[in-house]
């Protein structure tokens, strides 16, 4: 139908005509025709509002013809501007290392590091059909020659990877401690399998490979060291930020004195700046990147790679909205494999209250790095899959952004959302305490009744979990202390065991004496590594709660599926976290303390040291007291210092020469 004269159909308010009777014509017509006279004043005050819009379009002119240019050449002035850019962040780069290379060596790695990406990105999309077109042939003998060459790569591996371990712990046989727990960890994991003859091998040896392989590089080469070193100390460096914010609220004495005011802050800080990163984009690219390599390596479908990937940077109940749109369809193994992740790291943001602490922030990111390979590899051995997942041959899973508009909400969005983590953390901190204050003084009760002084909750930890603390490789004597923290990991949280194993690490620094009667003060620098990796992740009781309500709020129709399977990812997550720490017990080194004779020599003994405590075992040690004369063997027998500075060091501490 057409539109006849004034009369509008269903037709043309589809259209969106516009009706003649409200405009300015039909009006004037409509009093034409009711014989209805125009003032005078109406028509005056029409032409003034119509000189005044002419003005405005004439004003507006230059500003219209700006926009129209701008939508009409928009990718040109896109690449003008980042040409710009690059050009200028080049001279930038460039005008840096000529200055002074070995401090901007840092900015060199990070800018190879995206321009390879980027690189990368443009060669597979303008080359990459065509490069694989051409390989096609070499895929095929490939493909062909696998069956075999399989094997012999696996032969070749295991026979290499003898000879390191041989060769390796041949210099300390005590790292063999650490290789027998682990293979003690992966074989009670396969005894507890759903599905024992549905395991995917391929997916265990790889992520167990990429898991050492990561440890060797972090924990044994100098680049990995002195990266992860340097990104500790970045992240710290990064975090006291904090305190400009945190001063000026609650002010200095707070800050220096009460927990909550100088840990919490932290917290807020970091997930300000992570919703950031997710608003532009940052995240979802690292997260990508890792995934892809996880994915193509282990052969795992992409949703469950994603939020373990995932996991490396934010919490157990965030991870999975990355994939909340695909959820509803994901398998049983592949939930799973999504709550173990969860289990089996921390989040960036209480990392950072960790690092606050006092507790070693390269340790603590290789942990959490470490742990996605690992989580992925155990979680496919416990819960093999045997269902068919519709996301198999799916090549990519779309990642959304943030909903924020500008980056300013994303700011503000981001510690709005922390307000509830920091009040969680501190409601739990103080329940936990007094909960585990309560069972004390109750066990204390009961223990009296017949005649066990000193019962308590962390003793009985020590006592039943100094097996696996000395399968992860701590000494002996250190393995009550760190089951202990092991124990009010699992049962209580890993804030509460950071906590306490942030205090023992601060009376060695300070060179305490490492007993106190019948109580140990403080562990081996070995047991403080092996414990940060044990205690690097979310897998406690207390977390069962918050994995199902986060994962049932997003698919409540699988409630049940998920109270199914999350027992099963807690294990997983448990032993995830002490496979860890048998990498690190076996890849530890022990730190040299270095001449000790030089270190006395320029000293002033005021205060105590971890390096002065070893000196001074080691000048205890070599002391011999015979008719009443002391004498000293080895190098100490050539320092005419070394009568004084036995002395000094009685001062201090004990022993039978003082």
């Amino acid at each position: 139908l057409e539109m006849e004269g004034n009369q509008i159909t269903l037709d043309s308010l589809e259209k969106g005509t516009d009706n003649p009777a409200f405009s300015f014509e039909g009006e004037k017509r409509l009093h034409e025709e009711c014989g209805g006279p125009h003032s005078e004043s109406q028509e005056e005050r029409r032409e003034g509002k119509g000189r005044f819009s002419s003005y405005c379009r004439k004003a507006l002119q230059p500003a219209s013809k700006a926009t129209h240019f701008c939508k009409a050449h928009a990718k040109v002035l896109r690449r003008v501007v980042l040409g710009l850019l690059g050009v200028a962040y080049l001279c930038y780069f460039i005008a840096a290392c000529y200055l002074d290379f070995q401090r901007a060596l840092a900015l060199v790695v990070i800018t190879a590091v995206v321009v390879f990406f980027i690189c990368w990105d443009i060669f597979k999309k303008h080359c990459g059909a065509k490069v694989l077109l051409l390989l096609r042939p070499v895929g095929k003998a490939f493909q062909k020659a696998w069956p075999w060459l399989k094997w012999l790569l696996w032969v070749a591996l295991l026979a290499g990877l003898i000879v390191w371990l041989v060769l390796d712990t041949g210099r300390n046989p005590e790292q063999l401690i650490s290789l027998g727990g682990f293979f003690f960890l992966v074989l009670f994991l396969f005894a507890c399998s759903k599905h024992h003859g549905a395991v995917s091998w391929r997916a265990v040896f790889w992520g167990l490979g990429l898991e050492f392989l990561l440890g060797v590089f972090v924990l044994r080469t100098t680049p990995g060291i002195q990266a992860f070193q340097w990104l500790g100390d970045q992240v710290q460096y990064f975090l006291s930020y904090t305190t400009a914010g945190s001063s000026f609220v609650f002010g200095n004495t707070l800050i220096e004195e009460v927990f909550a005011f100088q840990a919490l802050p932290i917290i807020v800080f970091f997930s300000c700046v992570m919703s950031i990163l997710y608003y532009l984009g940052v995240m979802q690219w690292l997260i990508l990147k890792i995934s892809w390599l996880l994915q193509v390596s282990m052969g795992t479908t992409p949703t469950e790679t994603l939020s373990v990937a995932g996991n490396i940077f934010v919490g157990q109940s965030e991870a999975p909205l990355l994939i909340r749109p695909y959820l509803a369809d994901m398998t049983l193994s592949e939930i799973h494999a999504v709550m173990s992740g969860g289990f089996s790291t921390i989040a960036g943001s209480v990392m950072g209250a960790y690092i606050a602490f006092g507790i070693d922030a390269a340790s603590l990111i290789a942990a959490s790095v470490m742990a996605a390979p690992c989580a992925l590899a155990m979680a496919k051995l416990v819960y093999p899959e045997v269902e068919e997942s519709k996301f198999k041959g799916k090549a990519s899973v779309r990642l959304s952004k943030g909903e924020e508009q500008n980056i300013l909400e994303a700011a503000s969005n981001g510690a709005a959302a922390s307000v509830g983590l920091v009040a969680n953390i501190a409601a739990n901190l103080i329940a936990f305490l007094a909960v585990l204050e309560f069972i004390n003084a109750a066990l204390r009760w009961f223990g009296a009744m017949v005649d066990i002084e000193g019962l308590s909750f962390q003793v009985i930890c020590s006592y039943v979990l100094m097996p696996v603390a000395f399968l992860m490789g701590a000494d002996w004597a250190d393995s009550p202390v760190v089951a202990e923290l092991l124990g009010i990991k699992i049962f209580l949280n890993e804030f509460v065991a950071y906590q306490q194993l942030a205090t023992y690490k601060k009376n060695r620094l300070m060179g305490l004496e490492e007993w106190d009667g019948n109580r140990k003060q403080w562990i081996s620098e070995r047991a403080e590594s092996i414990t940060t990796f044990a205690l690097c992740g979310f897998a406690n009781l207390s977390s069962i709660g918050i994995t199902l309500g986060g994962l049932a709020s997003m698919v409540p129709q699988r409630k049940g599926d998920l109270a199914s399977v999350v027992l099963r990812a807690l294990l997983t997550g448990i032993c995830v976290s002490m496979l860890n720490a048998c990498l690190a017990g076996l890849l530890h080194v022990p730190t040299q303390v270095g001449d000790c004779a030089m270190f006395f020599s320029t000293t002033n003994f005021n205060s105590t040291s971890y390096t002065m405590y070893t000196c001074c075992k080691q000048l205890f040690a070599s002391s011999v007291l015979q008719n009443g004369t002391l004498s000293f063997t080895g190098s100490w027998a050539e320092q005419a210092e070394s009568a004084r500075w036995l002395g000094e060091c009685c001062v201090y501490y004990n022993h039978t020469s003082c």
